[in-house]
């Protein structure tokens, strides 16, 4: 039985490198929040707007336990999950958690291509968005920091980057044997 978690920052590649994981795995994958998504039948900005961000994290860790329970899959979770409540505790107690860290300038880059797609940060000016994700990550840090393990995802940005990127992963964490 294989549960790993995927936790960092948005633009960190958690679906992008959880995807490739779990392909080469050939186990299943969810992504947490497109999870949520199809069982309210609503976009996580209707969800956050309807119910507020109390309602949506109270929504979002009731789906994590519900996912945590599944076998054999890889997990990317929120931006956010690991910081409310307890989830960290339970993901660590579930299976594996990897923290995806990745340098602010290349979050940078990538939330900048991504900008119109992401409600938190549309409208941003570049100088405004390079200093909210400076400041919400070292917010988040200490949450991230209890994932069991720590993988450099910088290197996401083409497909040959990617395969290399889940070798290393699988080499990184012990899970290829």
């Amino acid at each position: 039985m294989k549960r790993i978690f995927l936790v960092g920052y948005m633009g960190a590649g958690k679906t992008t490198l959880g995807y490739a994981l779990a392909k080469r795995l050939g186990i299943e994958f969810i992504d947490l929040d497109s999870h949520i998504e199809q069982r309210f039948c609503k976009s996580i900005s209707q969800i956050f707007a309807e119910k507020g961000e109390e309602g949506f994290r109270e929504i979002e860790r009731r789906m994590l336990h519900e996912v945590g329970e599944f076998e054999d899959l890889v997990i990317s979770t929120g931006g956010g999950t690991p910081c409310f409540f307890d989830n960290i505790d339970y993901m660590n107690s579930q299976g594996t958690t990897v923290f995806l860290d990745v340098p602010v300038e290349r979050l940078f880059i990538r939330l900048s291509i991504a900008r119109k797609r992401r409600p938190l940060i549309n409208g941003k000016s570049d100088e405004e968005l390079r200093t909210f994700i400076a400041e919400q990550l070292a917010r988040r840090e200490p949450f991230y920091n209890k994932a069991e393990q720590r993988f450099m995802a910088d290197k996401l940005e083409d497909a040959e980057q990617i395969e290399t990127s889940v070798d290393k992963f699988l080499q990184q964490i012990e899970l290829s044997r």
